[in-house]
């Protein structure tokens, strides 16, 4: 127990609850000296040696800005409003637990003191939006209305918000030298604690921080689109407890002293006081209070200085600028550079030019010489080399931005790529005396949906490899042309044989890699920012009614395969009176003609096949055209 004088400082609106639930256990051989609140002007610590204080948030301000520098050891005890200081100094919620805790001659510190404008933060200051209710706990105990409230919250992020205009200046000391630093940003909201332990949001992104380390925090919400805020909203209906990385769009200062100012009031909150201000100067008081500290607040006999300054997400120059002068947009906007490179490299491979026509006749020659050879890696060479992919991701960006000359240098280079394609599938198929389709050649005259979904990811692919100047050498050669190349010169093939439905079924997977690309490219740059909704939104819809049309035959297509695959799930390995089906092939769905082997154990003759087409025919409930083959099991006869 402490053995020096005790006096207790209480609010006068609970006088009854004091004297029964607190005076009681702090009595020892001195009687403890009692100060009711209203008389905070008259207090006298001189022969006090330890403080407790029994008081709401409200009160707490005033009597730690009376207390800053008074060498009296303080105690705090759990008042019913006193939610803020409960958190920022580390309180338990039970009344008896801490009296006993503060009484057993604990160990006292001297800790800092936040101040905003000279006036103290017991917990934390929040300033416009921060979302911080996304990732913490509220007060419900049932996870399922836990889990009710996140997605609520959440959803809340849908609405329209906008960033304000901020200048945060700071000192950074480097050996004897002192510079200045400021930075002019725009910013969602901010969170400003003195540690770790301050607020939910702070728990959860703030580690290696005490009470008395001489530093505060300064966590600045600055997301340049509403999915970066969406994508954390959602990792916060089902985020742990654990101290995570903080999201990309949030900047972290730790520092001693900070000066926030705007050419608009400042509104922030205050451990749960409004206020507003036109400049906020935020500082630490070092050893400012000499303090028991609370069951769960952390301290640190070895103090560690270390400030931190990541603020290179923060939005500058023209990005701030652009995101002034509306709601925060949906998807982040592409700087100035990024613009400028990128559509140098777009317009300039949109142009025709020698190189291109030359690429493309000899990755159509290979692919040619490759199909009728019926060999993969011969046209998987003739898929690297081809060039359409640079004017199909240009042609992409110009349907998105609705730029006319874009637009059409890339359509007239496309197009003529593909006529160079034409004359050398044409004409290699009339030199090749071969006339019969292969299966390299077969398989790329039946599209279906799954050959869309193939060309929407080669788009995303090639427009976010031409975004980004460090995969932009790699991924794109390979990403797009794979799906271009082949089904062009197998639509020349059946040119060259006169095969309307060669020629028809491969033109159809070539329109549609086409028109996949360019919509799923469109939409790539739009996500990253190179143009803005409005602008975007004619582009994208002509695009996709393309993309629907295509998609009619597509669907047929995607439901007949369907239908041969569980046909031939149904077939494979089934065991007959005769014996048991193999290598069931799909020659025709309508009528259904099929390719089976029956593996028996003796030779049958016609009336007994005839028995094995019946019997497929009541599986398949249809009637069929069977081509059998019959293979004889020859069993081990040795003994």
């Amino acid at each position: 127990m402490a053995t020096g004088r005790i006096g207790l400082i209480y609010d006068d609106e609970l006088v009854d609850k004091v004297n029964k639930d607190i005076v009681p256990f702090i009595s020892n051989a001195q009687k403890p000296a009692l100060f009711a609140y209203s008389e905070l002007r008259n207090l006298d610590c001189s022969e006090i040696e330890l403080l407790l204080v029994y008081l709401s948030d409200a009160q707490l301000h005033e009597l730690i800005e009376d207390l800053i520098g008074n060498p009296v050891k303080l105690g705090f005890l759990p008042h019913p409003m006193m939610k803020e200081a409960k958190q920022g100094f580390g309180i338990s919620s039970n009344l008896e637990e801490t009296i006993r805790y503060l009484l057993a001659d604990r160990e006292s510190f001297q800790i800092d003191v936040l101040l905003a404008n000279d006036k103290p933060i017991l917990n934390q200051l929040v300033i416009g939006r921060t979302f911080s209710m996304l990732s913490g706990p509220g007060l419900e105990t049932n996870w399922i209305q836990k889990l009710k409230r996140k997605v609520q919250n959440f959803i809340k992020t849908f609405q329209r918000v906008s960033l304000q205009k901020f200048s945060i200046s700071w000192q950074e000391q480097k050996e004897d030298t002192i510079t200045s630093k400021d930075i002019e940003t725009v910013a969602l909201g901010m969170i400003v604690v003195q540690h770790g332990k301050s607020s939910i949001l702070s728990r959860r992104y703030i580690e290696d921080s005490y009470a008395n380390d001489g530093l505060f925090h300064t966590l600045i919400h600055a997301p340049k689109s509403l999915i970066e805020i969406l994508k954390f909203a959602g990792k916060g209906i089902f985020r742990t407890g654990k101290v995570q990385k903080l999201p990309a769009y949030v900047a972290h200062i730790k520092t001693d002293a900070l000066t926030l100012r705007s050419d608009k009031p400042i509104s922030y909150n205050l451990d749960n006081t409004l206020l507003t201000a036109k400049e906020l100067q935020l500082e630490v008081k070092s050893n400012a209070l000499h303090v028991i500290p609370g069951e769960y607040l952390q301290v640190n006999t070895v103090k560690d200085s270390q400030k931190i300054y990541k603020v290179n997400q923060l939005p500058t120059g023209e990005l701030k600028r652009e995101l002034l002068k509306g709601y925060l947009p949906l998807t982040n906007h592409a700087t100035t550079e990024e613009f400028k490179w990128l559509f140098t490299a777009l317009r300039e491979n949109s142009k025709l030019s020698s190189s291109y026509l030359v690429l493309m006749a000899l990755s159509t020659l290979i692919a040619a010489f490759g199909l009728f050879g019926n060999s993969s890696p011969v046209i998987i060479g003739a898929m690297i080399l081809a060039p359409l992919m640079s004017p199909i991701i240009s042609l992409a960006m110009g349907v998105l931005r609705q730029d006319s000359t874009l637009i059409r240098d890339s359509l007239f280079t496309i197009g003529m790529g593909l006529l160079v394609g034409y004359f050398f599938a044409i004409l290699i198929t009339w030199i090749t005396p071969l006339k019969v389709p292969n299966s390299e050649i077969l398989a790329r005259i039946r599209p279906n949906l799954l050959d869309l979904g193939v060309a929407a990811a080669s788009g995303v692919a090639g427009a976010y490899a031409h975004a980004k100047k460090e995969v932009a050498k790699t991924l794109a050669g390979v990403a797009i042309a794979v799906a271009l190349v082949p089904p062009l010169a197998v639509s020349g093939i059946g040119l060259g044989w006169l095969d309307w439905q060669i020629f028809l079924g491969a033109l159809l997977l070539l329109g549609t890699n086409l028109a996949g690309m360019v919509l799923a490219g469109a939409l790539t740059f739009l996500i990253l920012g190179f143009s803005p909704f409005h602008l975007a939104k004619k582009g994208l819809l002509i695009s996709l009614v393309l993309v629907l049309l295509i998609s009619t035959p597509l669907g047929f297509g995607f439901s007949r395969m369907v239908k041969e695959t569980q046909l031939v799930q149904l077939l494979s390995g089934k065991e007959l009176d005769k014996g048991k089906l193999r290598d069931v092939k799909i020659i025709q769905m309508e009528p259904i003609r099929l390719s089976v082997t029956l593996v028996s154990d003796a030779p049958l003759d016609l009336v007994e096949l005839e028995e094995v087409k019946q019997e497929i025919e009541g599986l398949v409930g249809k009637e069929i055209e069977l081509e059998l083959t019959l293979a004889i099991r020859i069993k081990n006869t040795q003994q």
